[in-house]
Order: structure tokens, then C-alpha cells, then sequence
């Protein structure tokens, strides 16, 4: 596994990328209008729609903490020792990024206001989250490693 941590860290960057920039969800609203907003376009209709806090919240949890623990993930895995235990710390909290991304579709579905099917943004955006999972299963801070 070790020899593969790199790569799969590779695989999170460039997924995560695609992730935020390709269009998350298609929005068919009365057969006739259809939306595909990717992660930054929706974070830029909340700012710009005066809705400051929820489009900070998002990008908190969507970007910002998606990057710390890839970032965290690279220095466990490349530098070793130093970042472990704050590696450990954010990998109990992996999924949230997508949990959000999916609370925010069930949203949309449930409210009949809008017919919503995942585009290729959504799998690449849940493909990072788990890559990074992936790249930093077993890693244990030294303290924890048998004697």
C-alpha cells in the first residue's frame, strides 16, 4: 500500500480539481429550463445573492477542509511522522464534504421544484474524498506503532 500512496493521492488532486470546476447536478425545472451549476458556480450564486454566510459555510466545508486534509495527506505520506496525528484527527471527518454536496441534492429532489440527476462533478468530487480516505488508512502515529 505504501507504494501506492502517492498515486492515489494524485488521483484525489486531480479529482478533487475536476471535482469543484465540472458541473455537479443537472436541474430540469418544467421540461424546459435546465441548470448545471459546478461547485464554484453555486458557491458564486449564493455570495452573489447576498447569501454571505451559508456561501462562506460552503466553501468552509467544501473547499477549504478538502484541501487541509489532502494537504495533511501529503505529509503524512511524504514526510512522515510530523503530520500523522492531525491526519488521524481529519480522517474521522472524510466524508463530510460529500455529505454536504448530498444534503443539498436531496434538497433539491424533495422540494418538487426541480428534477436532479449527479453529472460527472459529483463522482469526481466523492472520488477524491475517498481517495484521500484510502491513502491514509493505516497510517498510525508513531506513539500508537507496536514497540
Amino acid at each position: 500500500m505504501n507504494v501506492f500512496r502517492p498515486l492515489i493521492l494524485l488521483i484525489a488532486s486531480i479529482s478533487f480539481g475536476l471535482g469543484i470546476s465540472l458541473p455537479l447536478m443537472q436541474f430540469e425545472k418544467l421540461y424546459f429550463f435546465t441548470e448545471t451549476p459546478s461547485l464554484i458556480s453555486i458557491i458564486a450564486g449564493l455570495w452573489s445573492d447576498g447569501e454571505t454566510l451559508l456561501s462562506l459555510v460552503v466553501v468552509a466545508f467544501s473547499i477549504v477542509f478538502p484541501v487541509i486534509k489532502m494537504f495533511t495527506a501529503f505529509q503524512a505520506v511524504f514526510l512522515g511522522e510530523a503530520a500523522k496525528g492531525w491526519t488521524a484527527v481529519l480522517a474521522k471527518w472524510s466524508m463530510m464534504d460529500v455529505l454536504l454536496v448530498a444534503i443539498a441534492v436531496f434538497a433539491a429532489k424533495t422540494s418538487g421544484l426541480a428534477n436532479a440527476v449527479s453529472q460527472p462533478g459529483l463522482w469526481f468530487f466523492a472520488i477524491s474524498a475517498v481517495a484521500v480516505a484510502c491513502s491514509v488508512a493505516k497510517l498510525k502515529p508513531k506513539s500508537q506503532l507496536p514497540s
